[in-house]
């Protein structure tokens, strides 16, 4: 048996006579079973160009409600080539279609905003229990 702090920072600390070696091993498994339950939550991306179709815009947010119905966030990037950077103006509107898209399963974590070539906006699931 051995005198083990329980807790060091508490006033008085709080200590206890026990087996130390099943006490590191109980919270050693503690630890494991926590660590188990976590999961990390990947960014998965959609690319658009600005001379997207209807129908195929239709594709791209069927994907994204895929990966959001899975827990990920998506972020999605509208790509400008060569003289598409001339009418960025114009094609804002494709990021926010693709968000009213989605709004039933999807909040706006970013809004689009333009990062040189490209503009992105990062969408995640929403969470259950809060009010829109």
């Amino acid at each position: 048996m051995d005198l083990v702090k329980i807790a060091p920072n508490a006033k008085p600390p709080v200590v206890k006579i026990i087996d130390y070696g099943k006490y590191r091993y109980e919270q050693g498994r503690r630890e494991k079973e926590a660590h188990k339950k976590q999961r990390t939550v990947e960014i998965k991306e959609v690319r658009l160009s600005p001379n997207i179709d209807t129908n195929d815009l239709n594709t791209k947010v069927s994907a994204a409600r895929k990966f959001l119905s899975k827990g990920d966030r998506v972020k999605v990037t509208l790509h400008f080539r060569g003289r598409e950077m001339a009418h960025v103006q114009n094609s804002k509107h494709i990021l926010t279609e693709f968000a009213e898209a989605v709004a039933d399963i999807a909040v706006v974590d970013k809004a689009p905003k333009m990062e040189g070539r490209s503009m992105t906006m990062v969408l995640s699931q929403k969470r259950q229990g809060a009010k829109s």
